[in-house]
C-alpha cells in the first residue's frame, strides 16, 4: 500500500553513507531532494551515518527516499533497518536488494527465469592474481558492488593475470567478457520503459558513467525491433524474478554479429543513478514523466514490507 498524497509529504532523503559509492549517492540524493521540493514535498536531507537510527528518530517525516548506493544502502541492510523501524521507503525491499547486490545469486535467479547471461566463477583474489582462472578475455569485478567499481578487463593479448587493487574484496567474480554494445532498460512499477544505447569510446566504467562527456545516450536505441523487444521483455522478467519493487534498471551487452543470441544480461540495479541526466530518469522523461514527477511517484509508492 503506497503513501497517501492528500497533504504535502515530508520526505527524508537518505544520501551519502559509508560505501565506496558515497560521492555518487551525494550527487543523486541532492538532485532528488531538489526534484521532490519542486514536486511540492517537504524534504530533509540525511547524510546516513553509523548513528542512522538516532538521526531518523530526531526528525519528523512521512517517508524515506533511499538515495544511497553501494553496500549498506542497496544490499538490504538499510532496508532491514527501515522495516524494523516501520518506516515506509522507496525502491526494492530487503530480499530483492540483497539478491541483486550479489552478482552470482542474481545470475542464479536469471537462470531460473530462463534469462541469458555469461559464464562466471567466484574466485579468491590471490588465485586471480596468480594465474588466469579462465581463458581471456574476461572481466574481474567485486561480486557485491555497483557503479563499475573495481572492474578489470583482461584481454586476449594479456601477458599475465591482473594485479588487483588492495581495496578489492577477498572473493571476486571472474566473468567471460561479453563483446558488443551496451544497452539498458528501466522498469517502473513492473513495466519496461524503453531501451537506451550507451555509446562510449571504451568500457562503460565509473568514469564513463559519471564524468561529463564520458558517454552518450541514444534514446530510444537504434537497434532491430526484435532486440529492442527482447530488452523490454528480459528487463521485466528480471525485475519480477528478483522480487523487485518500484524502479530498477537492467543492463545488457549485445553482440550484433550473433543477433538475438548475442543479447545477454549483465546485472539488474535496484537503485540506479538518480540525477536528471541519469539513465533511468532519462527514460522516464522520454516517456513524458519529468524528474520531479518520477521522484514524487516513488515516494507515493513507498511502503514497508516491500
Amino acid at each position: 500500500m503506497g503513501i497517501s498524497s492528500r497533504k504535502p509529504l515530508t520526505v527524508a532523503v537518505l544520501l551519502g553513507g559509508p560505501s565506496s559509492e558515497r560521492e555518487v549517492s551525494l550527487s543523486s540524493g541532492k538532485e532528488c531532494a531538489v526534484a521532490l521540493r519542486d514536486a511540492g514535498c517537504e524534504v530533509i536531507e540525511v547524510d546516513a551515518g553509523l548513528d542512522l537510527v538516532s538521526q531518523l528518530q530526531a526528525i519528523e517525516f512521512d517517508v524515506v527516499f533511499n538515495a544511497l548506493h553501494g553496500r549498506w544502502g542497496e544490499d538490504g541492510c538499510v532496508q532491514g533497518l527501515l522495516e524494523w523501524m516501520r518506516i515506509p521507503y522507496t525502491h526494492s525491499g530487503v530480499y530483492a536488494s540483497a539478491l541483486t547486490m550479489d552478482k552470482q545469486r542474481t545470475k542464479d535467479a536469471y537462470a531460473a527465469a530462463g534469462l541469458p547471461f555469461v559464464k562466471s566463477v567466484l574466485a579468491d583474489s590471490a588465485d586471480v592474481e596468480a594465474a588466469h582462472v579462465m581463458e581471456p578475455p574476461y572481466v574481474v569485478k567485486p561480486f557485491n558492488e555497483g557503479s563499475s567499481v573495481g572492474v578489470y578487463i583482461v584481454s586476449e593479448a594479456a601477458n599475465g593475470p591482473p594485479q588487483l587493487a588492495r581495496e578489492m574484496p577477498k572473493i571476486v567474480m571472474v566473468e567471460t567478457y561479453a563483446p558488443g554494445r551496451e544497452l539498458t532498460t528501466t522498469v517502473l512499477d513492473g513495466k519496461a520503459l524503453t531501451v537506451t544505447d550507451i555509446i562510449t569510446d571504451g568500457w562503460y566504467d565509473y568514469h564513463a558513467k559519471y564524468a561529463e562527456g564520458g558517454s552518450r545516450h541514444e534514446i530510444p536505441a537504434n537497434i532491430p525491433q526484435d532486440i529492442f523487444d527482447a530488452c523490454l521483455d528480459y528487463a521485466e522478467r528480471a525485475h519480477t524474478a528478483l522480487g523487485c519493487r518500484g524502479l530498477t534498471r537492467t543492463d545488457f551487452r549485445w553482440d550484433e554479429a550473433r543477433g538475438l543470441d548475442g543479447l545477454i544480461l549483465l546485472e539488474t540495479n535496484t537503485q540506479p543513478g538518480m540525477t536528471p541526466t541519469s539513465l533511468a530518469p532519462e527514460q522516464a522523461a522520454h516517456g513524458g514523466m519529468s524528474f520531479p514527477e518520477l521522484c514524487k511517484w516513488m515516494v507515493e509508492d513507498a511502503s514497508c514490507d516491500r
